[in-house]
């Protein structure tokens, strides 16, 4: 691998400031261009997210993160993380580097012309083969690591409505082996065709069960759209169409969202609507080890029915003493009993419900609208929490 010299660290620092002001145009032409090189990657990548505008935008944030960065790698490190449990689970692979380093430096001879030199273009692609590089490594150790390679054919052994929005599905390898083993929080990518797109389209699902090696459980909210957001292809296929004896296609979990299982202190899962799927399998771990900690689960959602695993999660209270359950409801229906399915009426308001979540030494796990994990940090910081204690998971695709 070429170094990047003084001079070419310095140009791509210096070029940082582009990528905030160009970066999203830049990106944007980036997918053009190599999509019609490659149509094939359509089917590695969010078509959805592509329409939307809101890849081309992570992409840009990302490489201006690089760029600004260049002379402090160690600074991009959870990024880093964070990416490459992304790529792993979409199987991005080697040969995909060349191909992504190609046309994003076409896109930026197309988008700036002139206004970069020659000398520029070289630190960048040097730049670029140190980052490829990188994340290659990175992502060599977590192939390594899984329990399979590539995308593995699972059956649909059991579909069962959780909300009126969610929908678990059990997935058993169709050879018979073992699902595998995974970490409680963790993800896998799902693939199916999309008709409307006329290519496999992938998504990823958190893990919704404790590790047991009989089945993975994905918990999959359907996405209707909304009048500025589509409806979601595979999640409407997932509920729609797919059912009990269907193969599905599932890469290896991945994500480094997971829980401390090593740990004996109290732990604090908070979650507001579908961010409740790693809890599940968070809290589900706990007790079939018989865990001894403290746990406090606290979830919020808009009522009683888009409320999965409702039953579960009060059975489960019941049952165990170190489990504490609280439950808000924004608009709390007509159906909906007090002190059974919810504790309190509005939005999570840690203020109301401190004596049960400011626990001494614990670590708080959080999942949700990223408005939702922002405020409730804020409020755990604000009250004297260590920010290395709050783990926090955003679904998306984060793929450079």
């Amino acid at each position: 691998m070429t170094a990047l010299t003084a001079d070419q660290i310095a140009r791509v620092k210096a070029t940082a400031p582009v990528f905030a002001e160009h970066g999203t145009t830049i990106t944007k032409h980036f997918y053009q261009r190599m999509f019609n090189a490659h149509p094939e990657l359509k089917n590695i990548f969010n078509q959805t997210h592509q329409k939307s505008g809101s890849q081309p935008e992570t992409l840009a944030r990302a490489v201006y993160a690089y760029a600004a960065n260049i002379d402090n790698l160690g600074a991009l490190g959870g990024a880093v993380t964070h990416i490459a449990h992304k790529h792993a689970s979409l199987n991005i692979r080697p040969e995909h580097y060349p191909i992504v380093g190609r046309h994003l430096l076409g896109a930026v001879v197309d988008v700036l012309g002139e206004a970069v030199d020659q000398p520029t273009l070289d630190a960048w692609a040097v730049a670029y083969e140190q980052l490829a590089n990188i994340m290659i490594g990175a992502e060599a150790k977590l192939y390594e690591a899984a329990s399979w390679s590539g995308f593995r054919p699972f059956k649909v052994m059991r579909k069962q409505v959780e909300s009126d929005e969610i929908t678990s599905f059990y997935l058993a390898p169709a050879d018979g082996a073992s699902a595998g083993g995974f970490e409680p929080g963790q993800y896998v990518s799902v693939t199916r065709y999309v008709d409307q797109l006329g290519v496999d389209q992938p998504r990823q699902y958190s893990l919704s069960d404790a590790p047991h090696g009989r089945w993975l459980r994905i918990s999959v909210k359907r996405e209707d759209g909304r009048a500025d957001t589509q409806p979601g292809h595979v999640s409407n296929i997932l509920h729609a169409d797919v059912e009990e004896g269907t193969i599905v296609h599932v890469s290896a979990p991945m994500g480094e969202f997971t829980l401390d299982r090593k740990k004996s202190t109290p732990v604090v899962l908070m979650s507001g609507g579908v961010g409740i799927t790693p809890m599940t399998s968070m809290l589900a771990t706990l007790l079939a080890e018989r865990s001894e900690r403290k746990i406090a689960f606290v979830h919020a959602c808009r009522n009683g029915r888009v409320h999965a695993f409702k039953d579960w999660l009060r059975r489960s209270a019941a049952e165990h003493p170190n489990l504490k359950r609280v439950v808000f409801y924004e608009a709390v229906g007509a159906d909906d009993r007090a002190g059974v399915d919810y504790d309190f009426e509005g939005r999570l308001d840690i203020g109301r419900v401190e004596a049960d979540v400011m626990l001494p030494d614990a670590d708080y796990y959080l999942c949700g609208p990223v408005a939702f994990m922002r405020a409730q940090r804020e409020a755990l910081v604000a009250r004297g929490v260590d920010p290395a204690c709050i783990h926090t998971e955003i679904f998306g695709s984060g793929m450079l």
